[in-house]
């Protein structure tokens, strides 16, 4: 089994800051991309940031230059650095990961539960 345990999330001003954290826990032979979506009320998941097995980080255009994501390989967990919140960053973000159970195993792909970011004076 896999899981995926999010957490950091919650209420905060505009121009404040938030750390959400995604732990992959289980069978987590091989572990790929680790992913961060959003998805705001009314509006589809969108991807926010990706950073790949071999460190290479991407992101969404919203989030350039305020959001940092980063990935400690032994503890398989992936972080997400949110500065300079705005109200339009207000969604549940999610972790996703593809991950291998051992090396009989494709890699499936994997979610966590959702965490709600709320940025709100």
């Amino acid at each position: 089994q896999v899981q995926l345990v999010e957490s950091g999330g919650g209420l905060v001003q505009p121009g404040g800051s938030l750390r959400l954290s995604c732990a992959a826990s289980g069978n987590t032979y091989r572990v790929y991309d680790m992913v961060w979506y959003r998805q705001a009320s009314g509006k589809e998941r969108e991807l926010v940031a990706t950073i790949t097995g071999g460190g290479n980080t991407n992101y969404a255009d919203s989030v350039k230059g305020r959001f940092t994501i980063s990935r400690d390989y032994v503890k398989n967990t992936v972080y997400l650095q949110m500065n300079s919140l705005k109200p339009e960053d207000t969604a549940v973000y999610y972790c996703n990961s593809k991950i291998a159970q051992g090396p009989w195993d494709r890699a499936r792909d994997y979610w966590g539960q959702g965490t709600q970011v709320t940025v709100s004076s």
